[in-house]
């Protein structure tokens, strides 16, 4: 059962409709948003809440690298497709996928339009429609020099 506030207690994951308490539930996964929002696009590449039974796998943050761990170029949307492809290889090692992702942290140095219309591009071929939820963080720098971008990522394993 999806419990996201008090007051949609009735709410299962799965279901569509306005649930009690002001929730709008969509999708299998529970994906969640308060009704006062338009859930009818996500132009910012999140889904507000997302809840799902079972068990939690970590994936730390994954970046454009190669299978040396060398960044692969000096290109925002090169190291983007790097990197999905990484955590796509990280989920698959542990027999995932792309839908049992609930949360994504992202992080890009020197954060501008530019580079969040990249993000939302490969987001929205990964994911469609239903996006897990996302927190966005610019930032000035990350672990190594030439990095520009890294994603990390909760999923889970349904029982």
């Amino acid at each position: 059962m999806v419990r996201t506030s008090p007051g949609n207690a009735g709410a299962e994951p799965g279901a569509s409709g306005v649930a009690a308490g002001g929730w709008w539930a969509v999708g299998g996964r529970g994906i969640l948003a308060p009704i006062i929002l338009d859930i009818s696009r996500t132009g910012y590449g999140y889904s507000h809440i997302v809840s799902a039974p079972g068990e939690q796998v970590f994936v730390a943050g994954q970046y454009g690298s190669d299978e040396h761990g060398h960044v692969v170029s000096d290109d925002f949307a090169d190291q983007v497709e790097r990197a999905f492809a990484n955590l796509l290889t990280a989920l698959d090692a542990v027999g995932l996928g792309p839908s049992d992702v609930v949360r994504i942290g992202t992080y890009i140095v020197g954060h501008d339009q530019r580079k969040l219309e990249i993000l939302l591009e490969r987001l929205h071929a990964t994911w469609g429609t239903e996006l897990p939820a996302q927190t966005l963080i610019g930032v000035a720098a990350l672990a190594l020099p030439d990095m520009l971008f890294e994603i990390d990522a909760v999923a889970v394993r349904t029982p």
